[in-house]
C-alpha cells in the first residue's frame, strides 16, 4: 500500500461532512481554549485515586469528554491528539476488559487521524501541498513549524500500534497497522527525535520486536532494527522506564549476553522511583519488569 492511502480516505470522509451545528471553537481562536483547558487540569490529576499500576476512571474519563466536546470543532488539532492521548491512558491503565481496550484505541487512531488529515491540509493552504506517498521526511519538513505535528504524529502512532497488538492478525494486517506506525514514528523522528523522551525511536523499535513478519507485507520488519531504535531511545532519554523496559525485552529474545542485559536493566527499573509525572505508568512498567525477572530467572 501506498504511504498514508488509508489515511486519506479517512481525511476526504472526515473534511467532506458537514461540521457539527453545535460547534463554538476552532484554531482560530485567540487564547487557550477553556475546554481544553479544564481537560488538561484532569489529565495532570490522572494518578488520582489508583491502586498501584491501576489508575481510577474518574479523572481520566473527564479529560476523555472535554477533548471530546473540544473536538465537535471541526479544525481541532490539539484536541484531538489529546483525546488520542487520553483515549490511550484509558485503555491501558484502568482496567478495561480487552474488547473495551479495542474500542477506546479505535478511538484513538480516528481521532489521530483526523488531526493528521487537518494538519495535511493546513499544509496545503501554506502550499506545501503533500502527495499520497510523500515520505516522512517530506511530511516533516511541510509541517516543521506546526507545534501539533509532532504530539499528532506520536499519539496516533501509538494508538495504532496498540490496537495492532490487540486486533486479530488478519484485522491489523488488512489496515496496514504497522505500516501506518512505521511511517508515522518516522515521521515523528524527523521531526523531533527527543519528543517524548525518544518517543519516535521508542515506538518503531517496539514496532520492528514485535510485529510479525509477513511476506509481500512486512518483510521490512527486523529485530536488529528494532534493537537498534530502541537503543538511540535510551541514548536520548536514559532514565525512561518504557525505553529501557521495551529494549530489555527485545534483548532477552537474543538470549546469551542479550538475556544477561536485559535482566541488568530490568533490574534497575525496579531499583529505581517512579518519575512523580507518569505514576501510573512507570509502576506499571516495573510490574511488568518483576514479572519478566521471575520469568527469564533473573529473580
Amino acid at each position: 500500500m501506498t504511504l498514508f492511502t488509508s489515511s486519506l480516505t479517512l481525511a476526504l470522509a472526515f473534511l467532506q461532512a458537514p461540521p457539527s451545528p453545535d460547534y463554538r471553537r476552532d484554531l482560530l481562536l485567540v487564547g487557550p481554549d477553556p475546554v481544553v483547558a479544564a481537560a488538561d487540569r484532569a489529565w495532570r490529576r490522572r494518578d488520582e485515586g489508583r491502586v498501584g499500576a491501576r489508575a481510577s476512571s474518574k479523572r481520566i474519563n473527564e479529560a476523555i469528554a472535554g477533548y471530546q466536546k473540544a473536538a465537535e470543532s471541526p479544525s481541532h488539532v490539539e484536541a484531538r491528539w489529546k483525546l488520542a492521548r487520553a483515549l490511550f491512558f484509558r485503555a491501558k491503565y484502568t482496567g478495561l476488559a480487552p474488547q473495551s481496550q479495542l474500542a477506546n484505541f479505535l478511538e484513538a487512531r480516528v481521532a489521530g487521524e483526523e488531526a493528521i488529515a487537518l494538519l495535511r491540509g493546513a499544509a496545503g493552504t501554506r502550499g506545501a501541498a503533500l502527495s499520497a506517498d510523500a515520505t516522512p521526511r517530506r511530511v516533516a519538513e511541510a509541517l516543521s513549524r506546526d507545534p501539533n505535528a509532532a504530539p499528532t504524529y506520536f499519539w496516533t502512532a501509538v494508538a495504532w500500534g496498540e490496537w495492532g497488538l490487540l486486533a486479530s492478525r488478519l484485522q491489523a494486517t488488512k489496515a496496514g497497522a504497522a505500516m501506518h506506525v512505521r511511517d508515522y514514528s518516522a515521521t515523528v523522528i524527523a521531526l523531533d527525535p527527543t519528543f517524548e523522551e525518544g518517543g519516535g525511536y521508542r515506538i518503531l523499535g517496539r514496532l520492528h520486536h514485535r510485529a510479525p513478519r509477513v511476506p509481500y507485507v512486512t518483510g521490512w520488519v527486523s529485530r536488529a532494527e528494532g534493537i537498534r531504535n530502541l537503543r538511540l531511545a535510551v541514548k536520548v532519554a536514559p532514565r525512561n522506564f518504557v525505553n529501557r523496559h521495551f529494549l530489555a525485552q527485545a534483548l532477552a529474545d537474543r538470549r546469551g549476553a542479550g538475556k544477561a542485559e536485559a535482566i541488568r536493566i530490568e533490574k534497575e527499573i525496579l531499583a529505581d522511583a517512579p518519575s512523580p509525572g507518569h505514576l501510573v505508568e512507570d509502576t506499571s512498567i516495573q510490574a511488568e519488569a518483576k514479572r519478566n525477572l521471575a520469568a527469564w530467572g533473573g529473580g
